[in-house]
């Protein structure tokens, strides 16, 4: 088991990044519409991101309620051949990590039972794309102890912002971890 600390990471040059990943044979993204906001849930519960539907759904309200008309072109679902809706991303946008409004990639799970079948990038370069379409920079938050999709957002050029000091510990935990050069 792995320490969890909060990352920040941060990307200077988001539109050099290349979206043009194409999904596995089956799959399809479509656009958040009204009413997804409990198979948004369900999706970020399964994928251990809240302990409930319940919590889930009170941070969606809290976070979303006044921008459902954005959601509609920055939330995007992951489907399956039957159209069931197996993971979220979102190309979002924050001034949590600069004194200017960029880009956020937000909210990416896939289902559990999905996980592991070359989904990730695609997803994550869907909303990669949408924010490239407003943004020059961009950022992200996760934890520690989702490795697995920091080496990735680490292949997509994303780097360490460090903030606290603990971000140091956090990196050199993941940089043993990952097997790999993190740089600054």
């Amino acid at each position: 088991m792995i320490k969890c600390y909060r990352v920040i990471m941060f990307h200077d040059h988001i539109r050099s990044v290349n979206t043009h990943i194409p999904l596995p044979d089956g799959y399809h993204f479509r656009n958040f519409k009204d009413g997804d906001q409990e198979i948004w849930a369900r999706i970020e519960t399964d994928a251990a991101e809240f302990s409930s539907i319940d919590k889930a759904l009170k941070r969606f309200t809290d976070e979303f309620t006044g921008f459902e008309s954005e959601l509609e072109s920055r939330c995007f679902f992951l489907c399956d051949s039957n159209d069931r809706v197996i993971g979220t991303s979102m190309g979002w946008y924050g001034n949590e990590v600069s004194d200017q409004i960029i880009g956020r990639l937000h909210w990416v799970a896939i289902h559990p039972d999905y996980q592991g079948r070359k989904l990730g990038k695609p997803l994550v370069a869907r909303a990669l794309k949408r924010i490239q379409q407003s943004h020059t920079r961009a950022y992200l938050t996760s934890r520690t102890t989702n490795w697995k999709a920091i080496n990735m957002y680490l292949d997509f050029g994303f780097r360490p912002l460090y903030t606290t000091p603990d971000c140091q510990k956090a990196w050199d935990l993941l940089a043993k971890k990952l097997n790999r050069d993190i740089g600054s």
